[in-house]
């Protein structure tokens, strides 16, 4: 009987087993908002038009397969981005595409974008197109920042052209000339060239254009058809005129006569105080070969409001007449583009200067990018649907409550990522650029900060706290200034002097008052608040880069500095904050660069034990730190990431267990790491993360408390910030990263 018991419970079991859902796999997603970052050089497949690629500024490429609906993220180790180079698809095969591979030479994919090898042998950045003849996929042209090169065996070698010079802008094949004689177009910022050959020999092609230097080139032909090529050169008032503009050539470059037909805008004064300037330029044109009398140019603006604002005129007689047909602000009549989170939330659209790809094989359909925003229109300008997030509450007209539904194309730079210690549902993101974003349902779908109640220091927000007892209030550290303690802060690319604050919540982060008095007019990148201090007088602490730190004992109301052994007069770059649970308070100073060499003086991490009255060094050997984590369970064990400085190879990630007296470099996986982050439910589990200069994978695990490393190769971007364990699941992390939003995926690789 018992025998019979057991194999009764054991089939039960089996059964139940049986009927259970299988725990999917944790893959890695992309979530918050998309879009939000500069994007460059969109292509379009002539054969495959949902097939489209785009380049973001912050070393990612982008791949759609489906129109721009959704978006993957290329792998770092199979294409980093080129924004100076316009990829280009093959003709006849719409699973194979060439694109200039980051800043070294060409790379191809015959996958559909999965896997890129290098080829060509092209060991410049290529700068302006790579360019396929329909007719012969064999032929090809790209150009490096001053030379234009030719292939003629589908890019597996490529020759250098004695001419055209200067910089490479575009190019087109005649598809009328005889295969044979091919005749093809070089365009760049000095000049037009022609080849009747090929591209063995060159030849100017600028009859009746002003010598003032090109600023945009377009071609198109059919075979039986005609060509017509068509350049912008600066615009300029002359006599009261607007002189310069579009020229069309239909000899082949032979002659050139003016374009700006009727339509365009030809003002000579700015309309307003936010015009681009008082003369429009034409900085892009795109026309096909299925239609070459069909073009499109893009314009800076004259003002804001139509017809002076910037759009994309249509011209379908060789730019005898044009019409407007992009006009995104809901302010004014003719509104026909879909609103994103920006749009519908702020009730207006911020003018840009965006870069253009046509089909060459549906003149009605062009992919728009900008320094934020995707656009796609497949009516020939009609409408313009939103090519980089979707709303999630479809039907009415969104607006400030409006949610969005990630769609892929994240190139936005993030620093932390929070559950809401109160409202489990609630997640917060914070950004750069963007400034903020929350969800109320775990991270399914994102609204952007309302523009009512938003901080003043709109840009970035860094860091929050969350008051441990009150449900809903929030404190955030803010500023206009972004990418501390980062390359473009240190090396002086960006302003590192601007506005900045603390701002509280009561409302689960949904709206911000300003609480700085006492605070200086400079980056706010952090802030905590001691839980241990009185409900009604909350101590918090702020760093300030370039001030120190600050002390409020009244909630935020209002501070005052504490900086009595903090770095150095001239150096406090205080870029991140901590308090342990013991009480013992932490700042990080990072780096202060001049004249090329990293100063010593102030830089390092500091430790007090009175509330900031008093600081100690716990480490000051680094030139240039960038972020540490404290041991919840010991405030003597500290890790900290640091990067080459000065040609000392000090990158790596350090642990000290003794406070700070002495300090191991337990993994260096690349010249810049940025921190460390320890995994608070699987002891010994360590993330390292490095960002920018990583030479491989940017997010690594240790599960053995250092002593060994493994890279965590499905993350698809490089440059990780900071990794957070899901509180909903300890199998699951998101990271935060330098140019490539959030992502979600398995804790464990």
């Amino acid at each position: 009987m018992r025998t019979l018991a057991l194999a009764a419970a054991a089939l039960l079991l089996t059964t139940l087993a049986a009927r259970r859902p299988a725990r999917q796999p944790v893959r890695w997603e992309p979530v918050g908002l998309s879009g939000g970052g500069a994007m460059f050089t969109p292509a379009i497949s002539p054969v495959d038009p949902q097939r489209m690629l785009v380049n973001c500024d912050m070393s990612a490429a982008y791949l759609s397969e489906d129109g721009a609906r959704s978006w993957r993220m290329l792998r770092y180790d199979q294409l980093r981005s080129n924004i100076r180079c316009r990829p280009a698809f093959h003709p006849t095969d719409a699973r194979t595409v060439f694109a200039a591979g980051g800043w070294d030479g060409m790379k191809v994919s015959r996958d559909g974008g999965a896997t890129w090898e290098p080829i060509g042998g092209l060991r410049d950045e290529l700068r302006g197109e790579i360019r396929i003849d329909p007719d012969d996929p064999r032929r090809m042209l790209a150009g490096t920042a001053a030379h234009v090169f030719r292939s003629a065996d589908g890019g597996a070698t490529w020759t250098e052209c004695d001419a055209p010079r200067g910089e490479p802008m575009a190019f087109h094949f005649d598809r009328t000339s005889p295969p044979g004689a091919r005749v093809c177009f070089a365009a760049t910022n000095e000049g037009i060239w022609r080849s009747r050959d090929a591209g063995r020999t060159w030849e100017s092609a600028m009859a009746g254009l002003p010598p003032r230097g090109i600023q945009a080139f377009a071609g198109g032909s059919s075979p039986g058809g005609e060509v017509v090529l068509y350049c912008a050169v600066p615009g300029e008032e002359r006599e009261g005129r607007y002189a310069g503009g579009i020229y069309r050539s239909t000899d082949r470059g032979d002659t050139w006569q003016p374009a700006m037909g009727p339509g365009l805008n030809v003002e000579t004064r700015a309309f307003d105080e936010w015009a681009m300037g008082p003369v429009a330029q034409y900085l892009r044109l795109a026309t096909s070969d299925a239609r070459p009398r069909t073009v499109y140019a893009l314009n800076s603006n004259t003002g804001v409001p139509p017809p002076h604002h910037a759009s994309v005129y249509r011209s379908d007689d060789a730019g005898g007449s044009w019409r407007p047909t992009f006009q995104a602000d809901p302010r004014f009549p003719g509104c026909n583009v879909e609103p994103d989170y920006t749009v519908a939330t702020d009730g207006q659209f911020y003018q840009d200067l965006p870069s253009m790809a046509a089909c060459s094989t549906d003149p009605d359909r062009l992919l728009l990018v900008d320094g934020g925003r995707c656009y796609i229109t497949s009516d020939g300008g009609r409408s313009w649907r939103c090519g980089h997030t979707r709303r999630a509450d479809a039907g009415g007209r969104p607006g400030p409550d409006s949610r969005w539904v990630c769609n892929g194309l994240v190139v936005t730079t993030t620093w932390n990522t929070y559950a809401d210690p109160h409202a489990p549902a609630n997640r917060y993101i914070c950004y750069t650029d963007i400034g903020f974003a929350r969800s109320t349902d775990r991270g399914a779908t994102w609204q952007w900060w309302p523009l009512q109640g938003r901080a003043p220091w709109r840009n970035t927000c860094y860091e929050l706290a969350f008051d441990p007892d009150a449900a809903g209030k929030v404190w955030g550290a803010f500023s206009n200034v972004h990418d501390i303690p980062n390359d473009n802060i240190i090396s002086g690319r960006h302003n590192s002097r601007g506005p900045g604050g603390v701002c509280v919540s009561t409302d689960h982060a949904l709206t911000w008052t300003p609480s700085s008095a006492g605070l200086p007019r400079a980056p706010v990148t952090s802030v905590v608040v001691d839980p241990r201090s009185p409900p009604g007088h909350r101590v918090l602490y702020a760093g300030v880069f370039g001030e120190g730190v600050y002390r409020s004992t009244d909630g935020g109301s209002t501070w005052e500095a504490r900086n009595a052994g903090l770095g150095a007069p001239d150096n406090r770059r205080v870029c991140r904050v901590a308090l342990h649970r013991d009480g013992t308070l932490f700042a990080l100073v990072t780096a202060m660069r001049r004249n090329g060499r990293f100063l010593p003086e102030g830089v390092g991490l500091y430790r007090s034990r009175d509330g900031g009255g008093h600081w100690e060094s716990a480490a000051t050997r680094f030139l240039w730190p960038k972020d540490f984590t404290v041991d919840p369970r010991d405030s003597r064990t500290v890790y900290l990431g640091a990067c080459d400085a000065n040609s000392e190879e000090q990158g790596g990630l350090y642990r000290t267990r003794d406070g700070g007296a002495t300090w191991t470099r337990i993994a260096r996986k690349g010249p810049e790491h940025f921190g460390a982050y320890l995994h608070p439910a699987r002891p010994g589990w360590i993330y390292a993360t490095l960002t920018e200069g990583a030479p491989g994978a940017g997010l690594w695990l240790s599960r053995d408390g250092g002593a060994t490393w493994q890279p965590m190769r499905g993350l698809p971007f490089a440059n990780a910030q900071r990794v957070a364990v899901d509180p909903d699941d300890p199998d699951r992390i998101t990271v935060t990263t330098f140019g490539g939003g959030v992502w979600r995926g398995p804790a464990a690789g």
